[in-house]
């Protein structure tokens, strides 16, 4: 397919002079003022048939969204010249929305009830309206802008942008997109906003006497396992092996079970539990239900409240449990493993020295270092 002409080495294309004309390889862009004053971008390339086409970019706005047009227009027309009839089903957000999650996340993802909610209360209102192949990046920076003006944190921001670009990937791939427009949109760094909560020892004991009953057992299994709070209430007892005192985690995050020994509290916690209703399925079931809880934000809140305990998610218990294991000597490798996690740069966000423990690390250095060295340093200084 040829895209420009030449004659006696120059462009057909080059004729027609602009100071905005950008050309890009596959045709060029540029723009023009309307009667009414507003400025619009035009697309300028070469059809299927080597007809010039000139023609308004709908809905562009920027240098990049006109080029998001043209490459989509040139597209079609080789598309056409190969006899491939791939041209994108216009299509709602909205719609595709639902594609997305009867298609894929449901069929592909534990988490899809998460994308759901996301897309219902945030992106399908806000990109209401428009065609898939209405949305350009400028429209999600856009889209990225509002949501933190409404008080999210930028880690809820990352994770719709991920359902974003997964959406405009199978889009492409499905044949509703030639290409996805937030392929380039960057994701918010979450260095300043990760928290460092760790529960203090003193903090343990005077929660654990304000917890109703059926919390206690719960937060004991999360500080001493390090299991996330879904694993903890979804616990079965077929999964609590009393031989060899590990509990078996399956369902996880990562999709790969794994074994966590129970120490002896966690031992003795699951077998009081047992010996006083051991006929159910689930280690913590709703009494009213049968079964397992779904959340215990509420209780936990106010328990950590009424003992003046602040800024503390239940999360945070398991990052308790990886910094107190790494303070007591246990190896990155080890926690890992424990944690669940595929890589050891994931359990590092999780964990956290404190100035003791590099003080006692430091301080390994000098206990290590020759009786006459350590002489021969002092009298350096003392003469």
């Amino acid at each position: 397919m040829m895209y420009s002409d030449v004659k006696g080495g120059k462009s057909e294309m080059a004729k027609a002079k602009s100071k905005t004309r950008v050309y890009l390889g596959f045709g060029a862009i540029y723009q023009r003022m309307t009667k009414e004053g507003n400025v619009r971008w035009y697309l300028d390339y070469w059809d299927a048939k080597g007809k010039r086409v000139q023609k308004v970019a709908a809905n562009a706005i920027t240098r990049e969204e006109a080029t998001l047009a043209l490459r989509n227009a040139v597209i079609l027309e080789h598309h056409k010249e190969l006899g491939i009839k791939t041209d994108p089903q216009r299509v709602s957000f909205s719609d595709f929305s639902k594609i997305y999650l009867d298609n894929y996340a449901k069929v592909n993802k534990r988490s899809w009830k998460d994308d759901q909610y996301r897309l219902n209360a945030n992106m399908i209102p806000y990109f209401s309206g428009l065609d898939l192949l209405d949305i350009t990046s400028l429209k999600v920076e856009q889209f990225k802008a509002s949501r933190l003006e409404s008080g999210v944190s930028r880690s809820t921001v990352n994770r719709e942008l991920t359902i974003l670009k997964k959406m405009f990937n199978l889009a492409v791939d499905w044949d509703y997109a030639f290409v996805n427009p937030i392929a380039k949109v960057k994701l918010f760094s979450e260095k300043d906003t990760m928290k460092e909560r760790i529960l203090a020892s003193e903090e343990e004991a005077k929660l654990l006497l304000e917890c109703p009953a059926y919390l206690k057992p719960i937060i004991v299994i999360a500080l001493h396992t390090g299991m996330r709070r879904g694993e903890i209430l979804n616990l079965e007892w077929n999964q609590v092996d009393w031989g060899r005192r590990i509990i078996l985690v399956k369902h996880t995050k990562n999709g790969k079970d794994r074994a966590i020994p129970m120490n002896e509290l966690v031992f003795q916690t699951l077998l009081s539990l047992k010996n006083k209703d051991g006929q159910t399925q689930f280690v913590f079931p709703n009494p009213m239900t049968g079964k397992p809880y779904t959340e215990v934000k509420k209780s936990f809140g106010l328990a950590c409240k009424a003992v003046g305990i602040s800024g503390l998610r239940f999360h945070d218990l398991r990052h308790s449990f990886a910094t107190r294991l790494l303070e007591a000597g246990v190896d990155l490798v080890t926690v890992r493993d424990l944690l669940g996690h595929f890589s050891v740069k994931v359990t590092q966000r999780y964990t956290h020295s404190g100035s003791v423990q590099k003080l006692n690390a430091v301080e390994l250095l000098s206990a290590k270092t020759d009786l006459e060295a350590k002489e021969s340093l002092h009298s350096c200084y003392t003469n």
